[in-house]
């Protein structure tokens, strides 16, 4: 429709009148031959459609024409025609209307013909040519003018006249003319299909095209995508190949060195076997050797222990003879005296007057070289007597048997040195002891003489918990009653003092006989001091005064505080107030005080008054400097009464030891 109005516009300005039919229809041949075509940006291009010839004239199929020669053509046909005809027309056409005044337009008769459009359907055109420009084509619209009737007039009633108009053309004209328009039309339709055709193709050709180049991408984009995966599997298979080669390597290297080291170690067990044997034989040798030594020091000990026993006889001997005479002199004495007080304080008589004796600075008598009381002798001499036996039968055990007994022995001492102040310590060190003594494979005199041993010289060091040592004993002593008599052995033998007994320094020849006397150790020749003696004493005694003080329920303490009242009498009566002694009477009160005191109440504190009225005046009276720390110490305790508090650490701690071994409340 559009196309229609705007052929209708040009229209407007061509208006060709002849009453001739020849001339309508040569107009209208003419301008069936007129086609416009809508180009881009709204402009129209003038064409002649085909064929080629239209009554034997000849035309261009791309006419160099304007419109104004196209029209001035016109009229020259219609005046041709006009002048040509017999018949007057009363409806004559003078001149042609012209389409464009150029005076008007201000335009030249050469200038192009430009149509106006409206800007909505400059925009409908443009949609249009933008469709057309998309498919890469040029949509043509052509105007067909064969059924429109130009005229200047709109009235159109006038039929009469037209019919009087004559016919200029022939009747064989007529169907010429037929014909050439079915000739045309035909190749108008043919040229349309081949164009539609054309365009088809192109736009196939075109998407194929498209078609082809994304394909192409594709198979660009697949075959790169390939190469990028076929890269990265050589890579990966190289990396593959390389971590199985180095794993290889790494093997047989590793298997080399595995071989190589046992190769080595194939030596050196060769090396160290024959090493081992040369040892064994020399340690055979060695051991053969130090067996011959220690028989021989065995006999020389044996000699020599001969010849003290002898001598302690023969001082024993002496010390009874002077008791007895002193005795004898005390019943005189006391059958004099009319006080029954004083016959009260006869008992400790001897001890006062040896006090008085030692601080007067009187001689002693030769009978009294060995202070000691006689029970404490025999009991002494009993317990070193089956001490003695024990070490000859393991000495034999030892000799007839080709079991190794030492290992027994580092089992003991093992589990000595493991002691603790705990409950649970206690109960299991106890029970492992216990288990050691009943097992048939080692002899129970061998293990009872060697935790004997072991659990004296195990006291000597700062850390050892003499209390734990003394529950300990309590618990393996009730099972083993032998042990304790090996253990007082031993305790005798280390320290003179647990007996107690105490040797004059003036009955011999000599400071370093007498040390050695009364238990001073000698390394490498050299006698030790005078400090760790009595560091050793103390510690001797602290461990005696922890076993006489401990009761268990359920367990029997076969040297109890009975011993220990004993002991603190004999000691009392017999040993003098010298530095030894001083410092063994204040370790026994720190251990055992406490306990002697809830069993003996007041006999206990008169005890104390005779320590602090005899004892400590004799120690004062000596004028020793060195004494002045023991002094205060045992001082101290009688005056703040520390025997009313309990000792640290003779409590256990921890409550994993049963009711049964040491309830808390059954203690004493």
């Amino acid at each position: 429709m559009e196309d229609i109005d705007i052929f209708a516009k040009v229209q407007g300005s061509i208006s060709v009148y002849s009453p001739a039919s020849a001339l309508n229809l040569k107009t209208s041949r003419l301008r069936s031959l007129v086609q416009f075509k809508v180009l881009f940006r709204g402009a129209f291009k003038l064409e002649l459609r085909c064929p080629q010839k239209v009554d034997g004239i000849a035309l261009d199929p791309e006419p160099d024409w304007s419109f104004e020669a196209l029209l001035s053509e016109i009229d020259e046909l219609e005046r041709k025609i006009n002048s040509s005809s017999k018949v007057s027309v009363p409806f004559t056409k003078e001149r042609p209307r012209d389409i464009s005044d150029s005076k008007s337009n201000g335009r030249t008769s050469a200038s192009p013909f430009v149509m106006r459009v409206f800007e909505d359907e400059m925009d409908n055109i443009d949609s249009e040519d933008e469709e057309a420009h998309d498919q890469s084509s040029v949509a043509v619209k052509w105007f067909n003018f064969d059924d429109l009737y130009l005229s200047d007039s709109d009235d159109s009633g006038d039929d009469s006249s037209l019919e009087a108009q004559p016919c200029l053309m022939e009747k064989g004209e007529s169907g010429e003319s037929s014909l050439f328009e079915l000739s045309r039309e035909h190749q108008f339709r043919v040229k349309e299909e081949i164009r539609n055709q054309i365009s088809a193709l192109e736009t196939d050709l075109k998407t194929e095209s498209q078609k082809s180049i994304s394909a192409i991408f594709r198979v660009e984009r697949y075959r790169e995508e390939r190469c990028e995966m076929e890269r990265k599997l050589d890579t990966q298979y190289q990396r593959n190949i390389a971590e199985a080669l180095n794993n290889h390597l790494t093997a047989v290297q590793r298997d080399l060195e595995v071989r190589s080291q046992i190769e080595e170690r194939k030596i050196r067990s060769d090396a160290a076997y024959e090493d081992a044997k040369r040892k064994e034989k020399a340690l055979q040798e060695e051991k053969l050797r130090q067996e011959r030594v220690k028989a021989e020091a065995e006999a020389k000990r044996a000699e020599e222990a001969k010849r003290a026993e002898d001598a302690k006889r023969a001082a024993l001997e002496a010390q009874r003879r002077a008791a007895k005479e002193a005795a004898e002199r005390e019943a005189s004495e006391a059958s004099k005296r009319a006080d029954s007080g004083l016959a009260q304080e006869g008992t400790y008589r001897p001890q006062i007057n040896a006090l008085n004796a030692q601080s007067s600075g009187k001689p002693l008598a030769a009978g009294n070289i060995l202070k000691a009381a006689e029970s404490a002798l025999n009991l002494e001499q009993g317990r070193l007597q089956k001490l003695k036996q024990f070490d000859d039968e393991n000495q034999a055990l030892r000799l007839r048997s080709k079991e190794d007994f030492r290992k027994y022995e580092r089992q003991i001492s093992k589990l000595v040195q493991q002691i603790t102040g705990t409950k649970d310590s206690v109960r299991q060190k106890a029970g492992e002891l216990v288990n050691i003594f009943n097992d048939a494979r080692c002899p129970q005199s061998i293990s009872v003489a060697a935790f004997a041993k072991k659990v004296v010289s195990n006291c000597k060091t700062p850390r050892n918990a003499a209390f734990a040592c003394g529950h300990v004993i309590v618990l393996v002593t009730s099972k083993v009653p032998t042990a304790m008599d090996l253990i007082l052995a031993e305790l005798h033998r280390a320290c003179i003092y647990t007996v107690p007994k105490h040797y004059s320094q003036s009955a011999f020849e000599s400071k370093e006989a007498y040390y050695k006397a009364i238990g001073f150790q000698e390394d490498e020749g050299k006698t030790e001091s005078v400090d760790n003696y009595l560091a050793r004493l103390e510690s001797y005694m602290k461990l005696y005064g922890a076993l006489v003080q401990t009761e268990i329920y359920g367990f029997q303490n076969v040297h109890g505080l009975k011993e220990g009242w004993a002991w603190l009498a004999r000691f009392l009566n017999a040993l003098p107030a010298n530095r030894y002694t001083a410092v063994a009477l204040n370790a026994f009160l720190h251990m055992a005080g406490y306990s002697l005191f809830k069993k003996y109440k007041s006999q206990f504190r008169k005890m104390l008054n005779i320590i602090s009225d005899n004892f400590l005046n004799a120690l004062r009276e000596r004028g020793d400097s060195n004494l002045n720390p023991v002094i205060a110490e045992i001082d101290a305790y009688l005056k703040d009464n520390k025997f009313l508090c309990e000792p640290e650490g003779r409590s256990l701690e921890g409550s994993l030891l049963s009711d049964v071994y040491v309830p808390e409340s059954d203690y004493y």
